[in-house]
Parts: C-alpha cells; structure tokens; sequence
C-alpha cells in the first residue's frame, strides 16, 4: 500500500475514533447514571453530568493548538502514535473504573480527560499528515475523506452510544479500545513521517497563557449556563463574570508575549493572509451553526415529537440520532464531490455558496412547528448537510494549502481548535436562549396546563423545575414529570386523581406543554444561526482568488 493510503487511513480511523467520543456519552448518560447509582437530576450530581459532557471537548479546545506546535517540532507521526496509545490507555481506564457514586463518576471525568488528551494528539496532526503525504490535486480528496469521518463521526457517536448502553454501559468505553490497539500498532509500523523535525523551541510563556485563558473563559461559558440563586442561568455569577473577563484578558494579551517569544505559538504573520484568517474563522461560525443544529435537534426529537408519537423516554436518544442520520449523510457525500468541485473552480465560490446554503436551511427550520412533518425536516438538514459539505472541504483544503510545510502541524491545530470551540460555544450560546425562554413562557404554560387536568396543587412542584433541568433531562432521555412526582409529598399526590397522574406522565402531555415556549425559543435560535452563517458567507466572499497561488505552491512543493 502506497504511503499516502497509510496515512489516509490511520488518520481517518483516528479522526472518527475522537470525534465519536465527543458525543457517544451523552445518550449513554442515563445508563451511566443508573449504573453508578447516582441520579443526574439531584443538583449534587450536576457537576458531574456537566463534565462528563464538557471536559473531553474542552480539554480538546485547549490542547490542539499546543499540540499541533509539538508535531512541528518533534514530528507530527510521532505525537500522532503517542495520542493512539493515550487514547487506548484513557478508553480502558474508563471500561474498568472501580467504585460507585460519586466517586467513580469522578474518576470518569479524570479518565475522560486522559482520553481527550490522546484525542488531542491525534486530532491535531491528522490534516497535517495528509497534506504532508498528497500531492495539491489529490489533497482535497484526502481532505473530504478526514472531514467526512469528523462530522460523520459526531452523528455516529449518537447512534452507537444509544445502542450499546441499552446492552451494558460500560460498553461505550470498551468499543474504543479494539480500535486504539490497532490503530496504535498499524500507524507505529506503518506510518512515516514525510518532513523533517523542526529547529524550533516551545514558547513555554505564551502556551501557558494561551491555555489558561482558554480554560478559564470555556469555563465561564460553560457555567453560565447553570442555575445561579434564584436566576435560571449563571451569566451573573461573579465566578462567571471574571472567568470570562479574565480568560479574554489572558487571550487578547497573547499576542503581546508572542511578539517577545523566539518560537510563538504560531506564526502571526500568517493571520496577514487574508485566506487563512477567513478560513479559521469561517470554520468557527459553521461548527458553532453545526453544532448547535445538532444540539437543537436532538432537544426537539427527545423532549417533544418522539414522545407525543408514542416513543418511550429511554429510546429517544438512540431514535433522535437515527432520525438525524439524513444530516451527516449528505455532509459526507457532498464534502467528498466538492473535493472534486474545487480542482474546478475557485474554492472561494464554493466556500461562500456553501455557507449560504446552509444559512437558508436554517431559516427554513423557523417554519417548523412541534407536530413537524418528518418529510419536511430531513429536507432540511439535508439541504444543511449540502451546504456544510460544500464548504467545508474547500475551506479547510485552503486553510492547509496557504501556509509553509513548517506551520500545517500547528495550522491543522488552530482548525481543530477553532471548530471545537465552536461546539463548545454553541452550548453557551443557543441553550442560553432556549434557557431564556423556556424562563419566560414556561411557568405561565405549566400552571394553564396543570389547572386544565384539575391537579392546581401540583403547581409550586412543576413551576419551580430549573429550565436547566428540563433541557438536561430532555437531553437524556427521562421523563420529567415522573422525577418531579418523586418529590411531592404523599398526602398532596393523594389529592390527584390517578387518571390525572396517569394523564400527566404520560407521552403526550408534558411534550405538549412545554412545546409553545421551545419552539418559539428554538426559532430564536435558528434567526440567530442564519444570521451569524450568512454574515460569514458574506466574509468568505472576501477570499483571494486561489486557483493560480495553488498552482504555484503546487509546483514549489514538487
């Protein structure tokens, strides 16, 4: 096998092995739960069901730019070997963790930081790798192959994770190791490294800096979106508050330190190249958009239409990420023909259509109601699927293409980096306004609905639900009304008929409910997505043409 099919494989079995880790555990979150004897709705156990989710994609958000600066130096083949075995050894810690409670759910996070950690090594080489191994004509092939297992892999984890915690829960973890042993072995024997070490050093100042303030400011973000006193969000938590002024502080001060440091980060001069700074922040804005459509969906599917069309709580996870399967399906077909596309005609026009296409898909979901047509949405975010496929390949091809040999390890880092800050952004930002809204609308909905089913006492119970909490639970899978029934004392339930109770808990009637104010929130959320896609078509517009420089570059790298 020729090298470049080496290099293609292992790092698109790594790229899909870490990206479907950033989302195989959140369906699988209930099963954990159970398993472990802990219940994810107590506001102890918030924490943990927080960071569970969040530290894998913020450890990744953190490191991929360190790291990417690492493979320059050391050699990118190297790091990526290394981030295989880190990777195994965090996916076997976290099979066998011992104990129960919280402090095994503990011990969880810790080792899904260990795995982040690997994931990190991996992720931040794999676009490096290829561009290094591919000829300019075939890169954006092997590129459109590596997105597609990224995206893909988001969707896959869904899946996957739905399936195998309804078996055993430990089994989301244990899927991974197999893989990791063989994709350790085969990339150690048959991977090499195509350039030669670097002569720089590690500016250990600025990634200090620049780590710690991204730390600190996803933290605010990710904090903000919890109950703060008697607030349903945390945006006035004082923690929160000088999180995000100081991790903002440390990062808008990084540039100071790196024009002192004799190895920065990265090359600032590159961010001079109008197509590279359009191209990392373009990838931004569509893995916030992407994302965050991920994230709508799923809350859409699991806390409305699965359950009023007779689905039980505890499979509409796993049916959530089937439903959405027409998504990733269509990423992957277009990314891999606008590969093609692009040895055609200028990415520039590929990158903007892309996006706009994508930004109108999202302003047709404003058309959804809660009862949606299924036909209707999987036309929709396959029109969305297009759009993202069409860009995202080019842009990333582009971003690679237009810095020297000696940057594309820390340039595949800032890419990586950039689009799990999105993910992680995309949290902050759209569960904020569905958080908002849900404040509004929902205490006035609940106590119309609870009065209509002659249950009036059960009000202060059901009004009083953090909005927080019935996005999480929605978000697992449980059935909220059956938790908050737990904590009404017998003598008022007693009160209620059992027509009533059977009524209220059952698929249909607290869907209904809540449907008003999400759905009014979620369109709020789709305005914004449009929004922000479109003005990054808009930027994208403002490329350089690029077909000539790539024939340039093309000829000087052979």
């Amino acid at each position: 096998m020729q090298d470049k099919w080496i290099a293609l494989s292992n790092t698109t079995i790594g790229q899909l092995m870490a990206t479907i880790n950033t989302s195989i555990i959140i369906v699988a979150l209930p099963s954990i739960f159970i398993g472990i004897h802990l219940n994810p709705m107590v506001p102890s156990s918030f924490p943990y069901l927080l960071w569970l989710i969040m530290s894998y994609m913020i450890v990744l958000s953190v490191l991929l730019v360190t790291i990417g600066k690492l493979s320059d130096i050391f050699g990118r083949v190297r790091i990526f070997n290394l981030g295989f075995l880190i990777f195994t050894i965090g996916s076997i810690l976290l099979y066998i963790a011992p104990g129960t409670g919280y402090t095994i759910a503990l011990e969880l996070i810790i080792f899904r930081i260990v795995q982040a950690v690997g994931g990190a090594f991996i992720m931040a080489n794999t676009f490096a790798i290829i561009t290094d191994n591919f000829p300019p004509r075939e890169r954006g092939f092997a590129i459109s192959i590596n997105s597609v297992a990224a995206v893909s892999g988001v969707s896959i984890g869904i899946v996957l994770g739905g399936v195998l915690a309804t078996i055993y829960w430990r089994d989301i973890f244990l899927v991974s190791i197999p893989v990791g042993i063989f994709g350790t072995f085969w990339s150690f024997i048959k991977l090499k490294d195509k350039r030669e070490k670097s002569t720089q050093h590690i500016d250990i100042a600025g990634n200090i800096v620049y780590a710690l303030g991204l730390i600190i400011l996803l933290l605010g973000i990710t904090y903000g979106i919890t109950p703060y006193r008697n607030n349903p969000m945390g945006w006035t938590n004082p923690f929160v508050i000088t999180a995000l002024v100081i991790g903002t502080a440390m990062l808008l001060f990084l540039p100071f330190i790196e024009k002192r440091a004799r190895s920065p980060i990265f090359d600032a001069k590159l961010f001079k190249s109008r197509n590279f700074s359009i191209s990392i922040f373009t990838a931004f804005v569509s893995a916030l958009g992407m994302m965050g459509l991920m994230y709508m969906l799923t809350l859409i599917f699991q806390g409305i239409w699965l359950p009023i069309h007779g689905y039980k709580y505890s499979v509409t996870p796993l049916w959530a990420g089937i439903y959405m399967l027409p998504l990733p399906i269509s990423m992957g077909i277009f990314g891999v023909l606008s590969s093609k596309l692009s040895l055609r005609y200028d990415p520039r026009w590929l990158t903007t259509a892309g996006l706009f296409i994508s930004a109108f898909a999202l302003l047709a979901l404003v058309e959804l109601t809660y009862d949606f047509s299924y036909v209707f949405l999987s036309i929709v975010i396959t029109v969305f699927g297009i759009g993202y496929g069409i860009f995202n390949v080019p842009n990333l091809t582009v971003a690679m293409s237009s810095v020297p040999p000696s940057e594309r390890g820390t340039t595949s880092g800032v890419l990586n980096t950039m689009r799990n800050a999105g993910y992680t952004a995309s949290i902050g930002a759209f569960f904020s306004i569905l958080i908002l809204g849900l404040a509004l609308y929902y205490p006035g909905a609940i106590t119309t609905a609870l009065s209509n089913e002659n249950a009036v006492s059960l009000t202060a119970y059901f009004s009083n639900i953090p909005p927080t909490e019935i996005l999480f639970s929605t978000f697992l899978g449980l059935n909220t009304v059956k938790d908050v029934l737990t904590t009404v004392p017998p003598g008022v339930i007693s009160g209620v008929s059992s027509n009533t109770i059977s009524t209220i808990t059952g698929h249909h009637w607290f869907p209904e409910t809540i449907a008003p104010a999400f759905m009014t929130s979620m369109h709020d959320v789709f305005y914004v997505g449009f929004g922000i896609t479109a003005i990054a078509g808009i930027i994208s517009l403002f490329r350089k043409p690029i077909e000539n420089s790539e024939k340039v570059k093309g000829s000087n790298e052979k």
